[in-house]
């Protein structure tokens, strides 16, 4: 009866720390399912159909309600990551006004950095193509905080 009884929590320890630590299917979810069923084979092989019966009824409830708890409880809350990323790309687009000037210090294809007056930021080409460095542009529109330019032609 004590092999049964150590089968039985070996394997939910193992199916434990597959749930919880190891995710996906790997060595401790197979060693907890093969622990879980050597133990109904040797209740039914060695003390009886009734006995067999009685664990496998006893292992179901135990699995299932472990599973509920481990669900409804606020386990997979400590092990969420909940952190929220609240930066902005450009901080620099509220002083860069609509029609402002300026030259692209990188190529843009289509988003590259460019000098608009004395602020240095990040900038995407208003139609989608690609400027070379040095080119003047001209600020077309901020959407988002996305600084889209336009090739100043001379």
């Amino acid at each position: 009866m004590w092999i049964i009884a150590t089968l039985i929590f070996f394997g939910i320890l193992f199916v434990l720390i597959e749930t919880l630590l190891v995710p996906g299917i790997g060595v401790a979810g197979i060693l907890g399912l093969g622990c879980l069923a050597a133990s109904c084979w040797y209740a039914f092989a060695y003390i009886g159909t009734t006995a067999g019966i009685i664990v496998t009824a006893a292992e179901l409830v135990v699995v299932i309600a472990l599973i509920i708890y481990i669900l409804r409880s606020k386990t997979w809350k400590k092990l969420e990551l909940d952190t929220e990323i609240g930066a902005k790309v450009n901080t620099e687009s509220s002083r860069v006004r609509s029609g402002d000037e300026g030259e692209t210090l990188t190529r843009l294809a289509p988003m590259g950095n460019a000098r608009i007056g004395s602020v240095t930021c990040e900038v995407r080409s208003a139609d989608g193509r690609m400027m070379d460095p040095r080119t003047r542009v001209a600020v077309d529109r901020i959407e988002d905080g996305i600084i889209y330019v336009k090739p100043i032609n001379d």
